[in-house]
């Protein structure tokens, strides 16, 4: 049985870089969705208070909670593994519903 491309090691290839680039890009984007989170409590607040923005706003703090979580635990995954394991499709699956829907509550705010 042969390995697949995907699991042979290159010996000329730094394993602490893949996992550390993206260690640094979850952390990126848990950033950029704690500041899509802030703006959506901004404009829920800015110019009147409708029970839509609010509810809208509470939506996309919990979706943003969501991801963190999703975030940090692939972070430590990476973090205590010597060698990148694989994302959990369920995970995965989480993490792009969790932004998908960040993305409509921003938009429902916007519009």
């Amino acid at each position: 049985m042969s390995v697949p491309a995907a699991r042979r090691r290159d010996p000329d290839r730094d394993p602490g870089l893949q996992p550390e680039r993206t260690r640094l890009a979850w952390r990126r984007t848990t950033l950029s969705g704690m500041v899509v989170a802030v703006l959506a409590v901004r404009t829920a607040l800015h110019g009147g208070v409708s029970a839509a923005s609010v509810v809208s706003c509470a939506l996309c703090c919990v979706l943003w909670l969501g991801f963190l979580g999703v975030a940090h635990r692939r972070i430590r995954t990476l973090a205590a593994a010597s060698s990148p394991v694989a994302f959990a499709p369920r995970h995965a699956a989480a993490a792009v519903v969790c932004t998908v829907a960040m993305a409509a509550c921003g938009a429902a705010l916007v519009l």
